[in-house]
């Protein structure tokens, strides 16, 4: 568990989160078209530069202390700046570390991730976790000075306990001001399958641009094992005996695709975007995907 986690600062870790920031800001140097339209928006100007008047140009813009010294008319340049709220909603229940630690893991370097990001880019950043409740880990944070502050905060939170998505993720939104970008870390799992449907629902209303990045193990998506078996939910702690045979197997898989299916289906139709994020897969491999897609974060 702590060689898990402290890889947050490990520095091939750090280099690849500099390069996708980088390549982020590549793109939206290069990128030529208007503001992107979001909920989470806000704004603010920074000066950028200083040129020659000209005739026509608005007086307001005028540098005066440049024009005494130099006695020469300069006007400012100013470059308009997105900023946003960034929140991190990190499902710290059991099912997100066992019996599948990798989960664990990808959630982490998720959250992670996406606050090296935020803080790098200018903007303010919030982390949450949920598990029988919505606790903030961290109040507002702004700077790349915070970074290791981040890093620190992610490798101390204990994954334990049992919560459901839809209490905790009321709690979140009943809290005070949740306008901005919310990124939900989860496996959106739950005593039911039935849960998870109207858990998203209300991220539909929140004024802000909403994301799930749903964690999946293989083991999950399609077990193995077959005969005699006892099983043993990590949250609730109830015991079955099941004996399965491979054509049960083959019923769950079927199942299982089926419910995250009509999660993308649903998501889809209430302009969240979830996607899944797969644990045996390379990290950038999978992030450099989810930057394709399109997020206020990535073209801000």
């Amino acid at each position: 568990m702590d060689a898990e986690r402290d890889d947050l600062l490990d520095p091939d870790f750090i280099a690849r989160l500099r390069v996708l920031a980088l390549m982020v800001r590549r793109r939206r140097r290069q990128r030529k078209q208007g503001p992107v339209q979001t909920p989470a928006a806000g704004h603010t100007r920074e000066f950028k530069d200083r040129r020659h008047y000209s005739r026509g140009d608005d007086f307001r813009t005028i540098d005066w202390r440049a024009f005494a010294r130099l006695d020469r008319m300069f006007v400012r340049v100013f470059e308009e700046v997105q900023e946003y709220h960034v929140h991190l909603i990190i499902d710290r229940s059991t099912s997100m570390a066992e019996p599948h630690p990798a989960k664990r893991r990808e959630a982490l370097r998720l959250a992670m991730a996406l606050g090296y990001m935020a803080l790098t880019g200018g903007h303010r950043l919030s982390l949450h976790t949920i598990s029988g409740g919505c606790r903030r880990e961290l109040p507002p944070l702004k700077g790349p000075g915070h970074v290791h502050g981040l890093a620190a905060k992610l490798r101390s939170l204990a994954f334990s306990g049992s919560g459901e998505l839809g209490a905790d993720l009321a709690r979140f939104a009943g809290g005070g001001d949740r306008r901005g970008l919310v990124f939900l870390i989860s496996d959106c799992l739950g005593r039911s399958p039935d849960e998870a449907l109207p858990a998203l629902r209300q991220m539909r209303a929140w004024p802000a641009e909403a994301h799930v990045l749903q964690v999946v193990d293989p083991a999950e998506l399609a077990p193995t094992q077959v005969g005699e078996l006892r099983l043993e939910c990590v949250e609730s702690g109830a015991v079955q005996r099941l004996w399965l045979t491979p054509d049960d197997l083959a019923r769950y898989r079927a199942a299982f695709g089926a419910w995250r299916d009509e999660l993308a289906r649903a998501c889809a139709g209430w302009e969240i975007d979830l996607m899944p994020w797969h644990t045996e897969r390379p990290f950038a491999e999978q992030f450099t995907i989810w930057l394709e897609r399109g997020c206020a974060l990535a073209g801000a």
